[in-house]
């Protein structure tokens, strides 16, 4: 019998984010929007954590690819406008995922969707479905996104 791979939870890479924070274009060439956070429900992609009521932060749209192809879903995301630490990864439920349920879906070396591994997944069995999606020999790396409105939270990735 062979045992789950041990995952975890990755985070926006800190280069990335600090390009955006110093006005890069975002994946629409767009430069990231300042607002001012309402708080309850604004994840930050970079610390995995959530940004408080008054705090300043970015929305810009992400693409977490490294090429252009049909499977490279872009989407809207929230950044902390002003520099955090960078979520150290692990195994445990980063904060931002606070939701009931998210999208876990396996991509392959390609950076394309494996067909059939998208599901709705209680939050609480996220790890655990991330774990067994990561067995398989075609999929690479996982995302978790938003059950509603699909949009980007995480990645999750095997431990060798």
């Amino acid at each position: 019998m062979t045992s789950s791979p041990a995952i975890t939870f990755i985070a926006m890479p800190s280069d990335i984010a600090a390009a955006y924070r110093n006005g890069a274009a975002d994946a629409y060439g767009m430069p990231p929007e300042q607002q001012i956070s309402p708080g309850g429900g604004m994840p930050c992609r970079h610390c995995l954590g959530m940004i408080d009521a008054g705090a300043p932060y970015l929305i810009l749209a992400y693409r977490p690819f490294p090429a252009l192809q049909p499977y490279a879903e872009t989407g809207p995301i929230f950044l902390h406008a002003e520099p955090c630490e960078q979520h150290a990864g692990g195994a445990a439920l980063p904060e931002i995922l606070s939701s009931p349920d998210y999208i876990v879906r396996g991509y392959g070396a390609d950076d394309r969707i494996v067909y059939g591994t998208g599901a709705v997944t209680a939050t609480e069995d996220i790890a655990a479905r991330a774990a067994t999606l990561l067995e398989r020999e075609d999929v690479a790396y996982v995302h978790v996104r938003s059950a509603r409105n699909n949009c980007y939270q995480l990645r999750i990735d095997a431990i060798s």
